[in-house]
C-alpha cells in the first residue's frame, strides 16, 4: 500500500515538517520505494514535483525539505507499486485541467475492475488503476456541469463518485480543485488539526521537533491528512471507511469556524 499526505490551511503554510516524515517512509522507515510526488496549490496555480526514485534517497525530495514552499492546499504520495510499472508516468499525484482549474488526485489501494469503467475525453498517461479512476471521476463531473459548480454542489458529486469507487476495493484518496481538499477513507486515513493554542510536535520517522507556537499566529488553522500518524505527541483522528471530508481553509465543510474565515 502507498501512503498519502494532504494539507488544508487558512494561510499559506510550509509543509516541510510533515513531508520530511512522509519522505522517510519512502524506502527507509517504510517500504514505499517506487516513486513519489507532491503538488502545491498557489491560488489557481499548481506546482508539482515527481520522481520514480525512493523519496528517502531522492535529491528532489531533499531539495523540497530545504525549500519552504508555502501553500494552502498540498497533496503528496509515496508509492509502493502493485499495479503499473515503476516509471515517472505512474507516480502520483496526477493532474488534469477541468473548467479552468487544475484538479489533482492521489490514491492508495486496489480497485478491482476499475479499468472496465468507460472513460470520456480524460485518458491515463500511465498504467495504474488509480489514474484510470481519476480520469473516470473527471469525466463524470464534466458530464454533470459545463462550468465550475459551487463548492457545496461539487462536494455532493465527489461523495457520490467516491462511494461508487469504494465498492470496487480499497479507495483511500485525496483530491483538490484548488478550492477544496477532499479526503476519502477506504480503509485507513487519519487527520490532525493544529490551531491555537499551539503546542510542540515530534516526528515518528525522524528526529525533528517543532514548537508551532513559535511558527504560527493565533488565527492559523492547519489540517493534515495522512495514511498513518506522522507525529508521536499529537492526537490524530481516524476516519471511518467510506467517510469523505471536504476541507476548505483548514476546516471541514459545515464547520462554523470555517464559515467565518472568508474566501
Amino acid at each position: 500500500m502507498c501512503e498519502l499526505l494532504g494539507m488544508s490551511a487558512n494561510v499559506p503554510t510550509d509543509i516541510r515538517f510533515s513531508f520530511a516524515g512522509l519522505a522517510r517512509r519512502g524506502g527507509e522507515t517504510g517500504p514505499h520505494q517506487d516513486g513519489w510526488g507532491i503538488s502545491f496549490y498557489e491560488g489557481r496555480g499548481c506546482r508539482s514535483f515527481h520522481d520514480p526514485e525512493p523519496s528517502a534517497r531522492s535529491e528532489i525530495a531533499r531539495l523540497l525539505r530545504q525549500y519552504p514552499i508555502k501553500s494552502r492546499i498540498v497533496i503528496a504520495h509515496v508509492r509502493r507499486a502493485n499495479r503499473g510499472r515503476v516509471t515517472l508516468e505512474n507516480t502520483h499525484p496526477f493532474s488534469r485541467e477541468l473548467w479552468g482549474r487544475t484538479f489533482t488526485f492521489a490514491h492508495n489501494g486496489q480497485l478491482k475492475g476499475v479499468k472496465r469503467l468507460r472513460l470520456g475525453r480524460f485518458r491515463p498517461v500511465g498504467t495504474t488503476d488509480s489514474e484510470h479512476a481519476f480520469c473516470w471521476m473527471l469525466g463524470k463531473l464534466e458530464e454533470r456541469w459545463e462550468a465550475l459548480p459551487k463548492p457545496t454542489r461539487l462536494d455532493g458529486a465527489v461523495r457520490e463518485l467516491c462511494a461508487e469507487l469504494h465498492g470496487l476495493g480499497v479507495f483511500n484518496m485525496l483530491l483538490s480543485d484548488s478550492r477544496t481538499l477532499y479526503a476519502h477513507c477506504g480503509k485507513r486515513l487519519c487527520t490532525l488539526t493544529r490551531r491555537a493554542p499551539f503546542g510542540t510536535a515530534t516526528l515518528i520517522d525522524e528526529d525533528w521537533r517543532v514548537d508551532f507556537a513559535q511558527e504560527t499566529t493565533p488565527d492559523d488553522i492547519v489540517t493534515v491528512v495522512a495514511t498513518r500518524p506522522l507525529t508521536r505527541d499529537e492526537r490524530w483522528t481516524d476516519l471511518a471507511p467510506g467517510e469523505v471530508l471536504a476541507f476548505r481553509l483548514g476546516v471541514p465543510d459545515g464547520d462554523e469556524t470555517g464559515a467565518s474565515l472568508g474566501g
